[in-house]
């Protein structure tokens, strides 16, 4: 007797992926799926087949039209370098460009099973009131120091990444994108985020030799925490390149410090990886301007009514917090 394969959720069709599975020997019968992930741009489906075996398919958002943003074969590839390497990632299987299959081109990977720490938008600016740091939380990210620490020094040229990236450059590159990012969603004054801006575009660091593999969004919410209290698998690797290793130290801190944690954690990285942070705070400087235009971006959506669910309407009130959390951090430099 033949079975009937229900609808799937939005940007998977369950009808064309199936026989593609089943191709593939990933999966075999019927398929359900669930969308999992806090994520606000690819989208991640766990899907299971007749006899419960699970893998994870991911692609980009309803609607998207910009193939480069969002790139699944580059995904793909790093994560597929990455095997085996001592960085904690999932095992990739399958690779689909034909977007006949689900209307967009997707991915295929293991399930790691495990808890992923959805904490929200982050809050930049005085802890709340009766705040208590929680030490299983503070020994995760010591731990996640050192999974940087290890990412950083692999050597990508042999992993075949070699052109995954330029990191001659890539610091003023950085600048400069952010402040072409703002200026493309200018909607209010911001002299501070400005100010920012200038003095990072002043003092830009040197490049620091033949670069890293940066993960690009690196935070303990873009893990997956093990049944054994480890860190199962670094995932969400859309923003990865090659480039300066401390642009994802800085990004990684100021996550974490947006948390109440932190503390100790340069250090930690420091110690791990044996590269010099006393120029860190020019670093956190340009992740604040990154987290600020990226806020500053959604601000200015939101008030076109271009957003879609909760939590955006507060979005733009962290722009000017990070600004002047980085010039704070400049001065500290």
């Amino acid at each position: 007797m033949a079975h009937t394969q229900q609808a799937g959720p939005p940007g998977l069709d369950l009808a064309r992926l199936g026989p593609y599975l089943e191709r593939a020997g990933l999966a075999a019968g019927p398929l359900t799926a669930e969308v999992i992930g806090g994520g606000l741009s690819n989208l991640t489906y766990l899907v299971r087949d007749a006899a419960g075996a699970a893998c994870v398919v991911r692609r980009p958002p309803l609607g998207h039209v910009l193939a480069t943003a969002h790139d699944m074969g580059r995904e793909y590839r790093v994560l597929t370098a990455l095997a085996g390497s001592g960085v904690p990632v999932p095992r990739t299987y399958a690779l689909c460009r034909d977007e006949d299959v689900i209307g967009a081109p997707f991915y295929v990977m293991e399930y790691v099973p495990g808890t992923v720490l959805h904490t929200g938008t982050p809050r930049f600016g005085p802890r709340p009131e009766g705040f208590v740091p929680d030490p299983e939380i503070e020994r995760l990210l010591l731990d996640l120091a050192d999974v940087l620490a290890r990412l950083h020094a692999l050597d990508h040229t042999a992993l075949g990444l070699a052109d995954f990236g330029r990191p001659q450059g890539y610091l003023a590159r950085q600048v400069r994108r952010w402040r072409r990012q703002l200026d493309a969603s200018r909607s209010r004054d911001l002299p501070g985020l400005d100010l920012l801006h200038d003095r990072l575009a002043a003092t830009v660091p040197p490049d620091a030799g033949p670069g890293s593999i940066l993960h690009g969004d690196f935070k303990l919410g873009n893990t997956v925490i093990g049944d054994d209290g480890r860190i199962g698998a670094v995932l969400d690797w859309e923003m990865s390149t090659l480039g300066d290793p401390l642009t994802d130290l800085a990004l990684f801190l100021l996550y974490s410090e947006a948390e109440g944690y932190g503390a100790g954690l340069a250090e930690r990285y420091a110690a791990a990886s044996g590269r010099s942070v006393a120029r860190l705070g020019w670093y956190l400087g340009l992740a604040c301007l990154k987290l600020a235009v990226i806020a500053e971006g959604i601000h200015f959506r939101h008030r076109k009514g271009l957003t879609v669910g909760e939590g955006f309407d507060t979005i733009g009130d962290q722009v000017v917090p990070l600004a002047e959390r980085g010039l704070r951090a400049l001065e500290e430099d």
